[in-house]
This record gives structure tokens, C-alpha cells and sequence, in this order.
């Protein structure tokens, strides 16, 4: 029986990497509970698009959110219980699209979360249309010349707005995949984990994936090498490729206060609201 699964219907595409992904999440789950965390722990949130459906799919607690929103509300619940182990789920044009700020500030800060972006390159969920990680030349209903925009490099971009731990994963290496995202939660500090999910409805790139597609030996030495990791188009190098320790956020921010575990009580808050309105 498989005790992460809910009562709540598939509805993705026969084929969506997604399924990979998913798979790839819950044997992440299952390795950090033998590493000793507490599934109890370990709390979602995704934003809105095919991506957030994983959320329905997974019997965690958690918190569903708002398209582009999902990483600002991560931080709230890593704020509000810094002992649990924070997970977004977020597609590439609600991470690196509408939620684009939200989510370079969190690596800026070193917010300890972990981010996992479902980036097929394409709004799915809306039949097609182009995000910021499409390809030059993507014909979809929004772009019917195809696009005129080159695509940003998210792994080159969140090296650069500071993230601690930055990876690239794919779901048909389904082991090597669940590896990086326990390895991502584990990380104190910001963890991005991309993944490259093959959309088979409007954005089939399982045949240039298998292609290109090649694990990196070893983490690159250097913040110089990781940047030139994350630009090769030649080959789609999949791994960790920054791995670094910073103090998190909510430790510099409040160092062991929990505000979950340490809030004071509801008559001390009331004497504190009426002092305040006096």
C-alpha cells in the first residue's frame, strides 16, 4: 500500500514527466524518514498550473498557494516552525514567470527552503502557451510565429542571486532525481532543484533530453564553474551543482526562536493589543 498517495484522482497526461517526478518525490520522502526525519516534518505548498496537482497527490501536510506565490508562502511556514522541512512545488512559469522576484529574494536571503521547479517550458495547464524557459522558435497559441524571446538560464540565475544549493534533475533518472531532492531538503539554507519534465500534450522533449542529458561526476569547485555548468547547451548536465554552507535566513533573523512552539499566550497577546489601542 502505498501510504503517500491519496484518495485524489491522476488527472495528468499518460506520459508527463510529472509521474517521474512524483515517484522521485515520495522515494525522497521515504530516504529522509530513514535518515530519521518525521514525515510530520515535512510540509508542502505549490503554486497554480499541472505542477501543483502533486499537491493533491501527496498525503503531507501543507499549504496550497497562489500562482507565482508559492515561495512567499514556503517562507512564512519556514518563519512561523523553522524545525519543519519546507518543500515548494512550482512550475517554470510560475517560478521564474509571475513568482520571479519572490523566489531570487529567497536565495538572496538564503530563505531554508527547498524549491523544486516541474520546467517543461510550456503554461500546460492552459493548453500551451510560451513561459520564460521556452525555447526560441516555440509555437503555442500565444506565440503562433513562434517566440521571438530567447530563454533565461533559471540555474545561471539562481547562482547569481546567492542560492546555497542548485541542482538539475530528470525524471527519467527517477533513483538520481529522488537522491538530489533529499538532498536539496537536507541543505540548510535555499535548495533549487529544476527539473527537466517533459510535457508529452504541448512541449515533447523526451527525445532531446535523452540526447543530451549527462550526470555530472562531481559538485563543480568553484561559484565560475558552476555558471559554466549551468550555460553548456551541448550537453544537459544534470547533478548538484552548487553546494555551500551559509547561515539561514531564520537563524540570523530570530536565531533558536520558534515562534510556533514560543508564542505567548492569548492573555498576554490581548494585554498587548490593549496597551497598543490605549
Amino acid at each position: 500500500m502505498d501510504d503517500l498517495a491519496t484518495y485524489a484522482e491522476n488527472t495528468w497526461c499518460p506520459g508527463c514527466g510529472n509521474f517521474g517526478l512524483l515517484n522521485a518525490f515520495k522515494k525522497a520522502v521515504r530516504n529522509l524518514e530513514s535518515q530519521g526525519v518525521e514525515r510530520s516534518d515535512i510540509v508542502i505548498t505549490a503554486g497554480i498550473g499541472c505542477h501543483a496537482k502533486i499537491f493533491d497527490y501527496l498525503n503531507l501536510s501543507g499549504f496550497y498557494s497562489l500562482h507565482g506565490r508559492s515561495m512567499a508562502t514556503a517562507q512564512g511556514m519556514k518563519l512561523a516552525n523553522p524545525n519543519l522541512k519546507v518543500v515548494v512545488f512550482a512550475g517554470d512559469g510560475d517560478a521564474y514567470g509571475e513568482g520571479l522576484a519572490h523566489m531570487v529574494f529567497a536565495a538572496k536571503r538564503n530563505s531554508d527552503i527547498t524549491v523544486i521547479v516541474h520546467n517543461n517550458g510550456v503554461y500546460g495547464l492552459t493548453t500551451g502557451q510560451f513561459t520564460p524557459t521556452s525555447a526560441r522558435g516555440f509555437k503555442g497559441p500565444s506565440t503562433p510565429d513562434g517566440s521571438a524571446e530567447e530563454p533565461f538560464n533559471p540555474l545561471g540565475l539562481m547562482l547569481s542571486a546567492g542560492a546555497t544549493f542548485v541542482a538539475r534533475g530528470y525524471p527519467v533518472k527517477l533513483d538520481h532525481l529522488s537522491d538530489l531532492m533529499a538532498r536539496a531538503i537536507m541543505h540548510e539554507g535555499f535548495s533549487l532543484v529544476d527539473v527537466l519534465q517533459p510535457c508529452v500534450s504541448f512541449n515533447n522533449t523526451y527525445s532531446l533530453y535523452n540526447e543530451r542529458v549527462t550526470e555530472l561526476e562531481v559538485v563543480p569547485d568553484s561559484f565560475e564553474d558552476a555558471i559554466g555548468a549551468a550555460r553548456r547547451t551541448d550537453r544537459l548536465l544534470v547533478g548538484v551543482l552548487r553546494d555551500v554552507e551559509k547561515e539561514p535566513f531564520h537563524k540570523g533573523l530570530m536565531g533558536d526562536f520558534v515562534p510556533a512552539k514560543q508564542r505567548a499566550t492569548d492573555s498576554r497577546r490581548s494585554r498587548a493589543i490593549a496597551t497598543l489601542l490605549r
